[in-house]
C-alpha cells in the first residue's frame, strides 16, 4: 500500500479558500522546495526455482533500530515498489509463510546489504531471493513401539565453519504430542543433530528410605527405570549421533526409539561450609556442550547423616560439583554408587580489578564473566564490579576468556596482568591456586566507516573483516560487516589498536578468524590505527580493494 505524503505547507492554501476574494488575491509567500524521495523496487523469487512469489511482505527498515518505514505485499508477478523514501540506508526484509524471513542478500547471522537511496543510486530492478524453509519431523517411541508423550526433543545445529568459538548450538526444543510426534519447521539449510529426554510414565524410583521399608525383590522395584539421553539414530552415545542434512524446502523424517534401563542412585556427601552452611552437591549433564536439567532427584535420607541421594539417574556422563571448596567431578555413571568426597578437580577463586586504558571512570553497571576458551559449557555467571573490583569464588581449572560489559555493550579487554607479567588479550589460564589479576579494558567505541571498491566502483555484498595485528591474542577484537548497495560499510565498537581492513568477495564460508586463513588477504588490505583519541568516528581515506576468495 502506497503512503501519501502531504506537505504541511499546503494547509494555508486550504484555509484561504474560505476567505474573502480580496484576501485570496494577496500574493502567497514562496513555498520551500520539497525534499527528494526515492523508490526501492524489484521482484521476490523462490531462491531454488526462480519462480516469482506473490503476497510476500516486503519492508524497508530504518537503519539502527529496524523500525518499519514502508511495507508492501508483492503482486501476482512477485513485484514490489517501496515509494516515498528519503535519501538514506534501508535494510530490506521479506517474509512469507513457508519461507525463511530474511534480509536482502543476507549472509551468515544477519549480515546483509542495505539499499542506499539518493541521487545517482540504482535502487530498482532488485532480485530478492527467498529460501523455502526445511522441515524435520518424526515420532518418539518406547519399548514395544508405544508412543512417548511429553518427551523433550532438542534440535541442535552444527557450525558451517571452524572459526574460534564456533560450536554446536541449540536451535529449539519441542514436546511430543499424545501420538509421540514432533515437528520443527522453517529451518535453514544445514546439518542438524537430535537428542531426546523423557521419563517413563510408569516409573517408581526407590531411595535409601524405601530400601529400608521394602525388600530388594519387591516387584515395585522393577519400575525403578529411566530413559538415557537418546540421539538420532536411536543411540545413547553422543559421539555416535547421526547428523541430519536439511536443504532448502526439504522435509525429512527422523524417528527415535527410547529404551528403559534400570535407574541409578548416587550418594554424595554434604559437608558444612566455613560459614556453617550446607554445601549442597549439584548434578549436571549436557548435550553437545549445552547444559540441560538433570532428571535425577536429590533428597536427604531420613536419618542423621551428612549426605544426599540422587535417585532416578539414567546411566550417562554427568558433572558433579561437591564439597567445600567445590570440586568438579566428571562422572561416567554406569552403576549406583557412593561418590568419594575426595575426588574431583578443585576449583579456585579468581579476583581482580578493571583498569581503563585512558584513565576514564568506569560506568557503575559493569559486569564481568568468564567463558571457556573452547566455547563449551560451564560459563561462570556474571558478577558485578564494585569500585572496579570483582571476585569469582569457584572457577574450574582451564583456559578462560574474561569478558566485561556495561551499558548494553561489550568492552574490549586488551591485556591481563598477573603479578609482574602482562599478556595481550583476554585469555586467562586457571590452575590449582587462587588468582589475583588486573584487566586493562578500553572504553573506546570507535566506528570505522569505509567503502569496498572493485575497479574504482563501490561493490555490494562483500564480506568486510577488521583484523587485529595480533590476531591470535586478540580474537575478540575481530569485527565484520557486509557492504551495502553503494559499497559502504561500518565496523562498530572498535577498541584502540592496529588493524587491517580487508574486503573479500564470496568469502562467507571462509574460516576468517583463523590467522593462517586470513593472512593471505592482509597485504592488499588497508591498515588503520585506532587510538584512545580517535573519537567516535574514523573514516578510511581510501577505498578497500575487493579481493577474490
Amino acid at each position: 500500500m502506497r503512503k501519501v505524503f502531504v506537505s504541511a505547507s499546503c494547509l494555508p492554501g486550504l484555509l484561504l479558500a474560505v476567505q474573502t476574494v480580496a484576501q485570496m488575491q494577496t500574493p502567497a509567500p514562496p513555498q520551500p522546495r520539497a525534499s527528494a524521495v526515492y523508490t526501492i523496487a524489484g521482484t521476490v523469487v523462490n531462491a531454488i526455482t526462480g519462480e516469482p512469489l506473490r503476497r510476500v511482505t516486503v519492508a524497508a527498515l530504518s537503519q539502527g533500530n529496524d523500525q518499519t518505514v514502508e511495507a508492501i505485499e508483492t503482486d501476482n508477478e512477485g513485484r514490489f515498489a517501496l515509494d516515498g523514501l528519503p535519501s538514506g540506508k534501508y535494510p530490506i526484509s521479506a517474509s512469507k509463510r513457508g519461507f525463511l524471513t530474511a534480509f536482502y542478500d543476507q549472509h551468515d547471522e544477519g549480515y546483509n546489504s542495505a539499499i542506499v537511496t539518493g541521487e545517482g543510486q540504482q535502487t530498482t530492478g532488485l532480485v530478492f531471493k527467498l529460501l523455502p524453509g526445511a522441515t524435520l519431523h518424526g515420532v518418539v517411541t518406547a519399548d514395544g513401539g508405544d508412543p512417548v508423550e511429553g518427551a523433550e526433543v532438542m534440535l541442535f545445529r552444527k557450525p558451517h565453519n571452524h572459526n574460534p568459538g564456533s560450536r554446536i548450538s541449540q536451535v529449539n526444543v519441542v514436546a511430543t504430542d499424545d501420538t509421540g510426534a514432533y515437528e520443527f519447521a522453517d529451518l535453514p539449510t544445514g546439518e542438524y543433530l537430535l537428542a531426546v529426554t523423557a521419563v517413563p510414565w510408569y516409573v517408581l524410583h526407590r531411595g535409601e528410605e524405601s530400601k529400608q521399608q521394602r525388600p530388594e525383590n519387591d516387584p515395585a522395584f522393577a519400575l525403578d527405570v529411566a530413559y538415557p539421553i537418546t540421539y538420532f539414530d536411536s543411540t545413547t552415545d553422543e559421539s555416535s549421533a547421526a547428523p541430519i542434512r536439511l536443504t532448502a524446502g526439504s522435509r525429512e523424517e527422523a524417528n527415535i526409539n527410547l529404551h528403559a534401563v534400570p535407574a541409578l542412585r548416587l550418594l554424595v556427601s554434604i559437608p558444612e561450609t566455613r560459614d556453617r552452611q550446607i554445601a549442597s552437591p549439584v548434578l549436571r549433564r549436557s548435550v553437545f556442550g549445552t547444559e540441560i536439567p538433570s532428571v535425577g532427584n536429590g533428597f536427604f535420607p531420613g536419618k542423621e547423616t551428612s549426605s544426599v541421594e540422587f535417585t532416578g539417574v539414567a546411566p550417562g556422563h554427568y558433572q558433579l560439583t561437591q564439597g567445600d571448596p567445590p570440586r568438579i567431578v566428571e562422572l561416567d555413571a554406569t552403576a549406583s554408587q557412593e561418590v568419594d568426597p575426595g575426588i574431583g578437580t578443585p576449583t579456585v577463586s579468581v579476583s581482580g580489578a578493571l583498569r581503563s586504558t585512558g584513565g576514564a571512570t568506569f560506568p557503575g553497571n559493569v559486569s564481568v564473566f568468564l567463558m571457556p576458551q573452547d566455547g563449551g559449557q560451564g560459563s561462570q555467571p556474571p558478577v558485578n564490579c564494585v569500585n572496579g573490583s570483582f571476585t569469582f569464588d569457584s572457577v574450574p581449572q582451564g583456559t578462560w576468556k574474561l569478558i566485561a560489559g556495561g551499558s548494553g555493550k561489550l568492552m574490549a579487554v586488551q591485556s591481563i596482568t598477573i603479578g609482574e607479567k602482562t599478556q595481550a588479550g583476554n585469555l586467562l589460564a586457571v590452575h590449582d591456586k587462587p588468582l589475583q589479576i588486573v584487566a586493562t579494558v578500553s572504553l573506546s567505541d570507535t566506528r570505522i566507516e569505509g567503502v569496498a571498491k572493485k575497479k574504482e566502483k563501490g561493490q555490494a555484498g562483500v564480506m568486510i573483516v577488521l583484523v587485529p595485528d595480533d590476531a591470535a591474542a586478540n580474537g575478540d577484537q575481530f569485527r565484520r560487516d557486509q557492504s551495502d548497495s553503494d559499497g559502504s560499510f561500518a565496523l562498530l565498537n572498535v577498541a584502540p589498536g592496529e588493524y587491517t581492513v580487508v574486503a573479500i568477495e564470496d568469502g562467507w564460508d571462509l574460516d576468517w578468524a583463523r590467522p593462517q586463513v586470513i593472512t593471505r588477504y592482509l597485504p592488499k588490505g588497508v591498515a588503520v590505527k585506532v587510538a584512545e583519541t580517535s573519537g567516535k568516528l574514523l573514516r578510511l581515506p581510501e577505498g578497500v580493494p575487493v579481493q577474490s576468495r
